[in-house]
């Protein structure tokens, strides 16, 4: 089972990112999913996720209204559309499925 997270990079204050979490040897459908990240010096957080029905969303307060969480099943790859990013957002971000799948990480950095 493989989680492959990408899309970090870095960008401006305010400006817009789209992290995609790709699975393979593993249907996404079948479990929550979510996102967490961990910036230096700092314990690991959850972002956002998202249950396997699709019917229930969190959003960590920090990032509500700005990130947005979406997965594709035709194409069995989670997203994390991240709006008006702040420099206290830059972290490693990694995905998660169910309660023990994990994704590396892919750094995102918000900097002038």
């Amino acid at each position: 089972v493989q989680l492959q997270a990408s899309g970090g990079g870095l960008v401006q204050p305010g400006g817009s990112l789209r992290l995609s979490c790709e699975a393979s040897e593993v249907t996404l459908n079948y479990y929550a999913i979510g996102w967490f990240r961990q910036a230096p010096g700092k314990e690991r957080e959850g972002v956002s996720c998202i249950s396997s029905s699709d019917d229930f969303t969190y959003y960590a307060d920090s990032v509500k209204g700005r990130f947005t969480i979406s997965r594709d099943k035709a194409s069995n790859t989670l997203y994390l559309q991240m709006n008006s990013l702040k420099p206290e957002d830059t972290a490693v971000y990694y995905c998660k499925a169910g309660t023990t799948i994990w994704a590396q990480g892919t750094q995102v950095t918000v900097s002038s």
